[in-house]
């Protein structure tokens, strides 16, 4: 299973809204890779800008993958990867 750029944004926009305790629609998210940073996520949310590493937003897609598809996958079973534009592989 692949999930694209716009399924991974709305898996991390959905994390920070729980986490946060606030509406889905007051989180913006922005994906990036850098040779030196590797996959960030920069995200929005009350006027403050945070940055997520791989991990967290591998967090966040797991937690979609569960909400979303009833699928529990592993932090092993997902894998970022870019191409014309960020996606996650997801061998579960």
């Amino acid at each position: 299973m692949v999930l694209s750029m716009d399924e991974i944004i709305n898996a991390i926009c959905l994390h920070m809204a729980e986490r946060k305790g606030i509406p889905v629609t007051e989180v913006q998210v922005e994906l990036s890779w850098e040779e030196e940073t590797g996959y960030t996520a920069e995200v929005w949310t009350q006027g403050r800008s945070q940055y997520l590493v791989e991990s967290n937003m591998i967090e966040a897609i797991l937690r979609y993958l569960h909400s979303e598809y009833n699928i529990r996958a592993y932090r092993d079973d997902v894998r970022l990867e870019l191409d014309e534009e960020i996606t996650a592989v997801v061998n579960a």
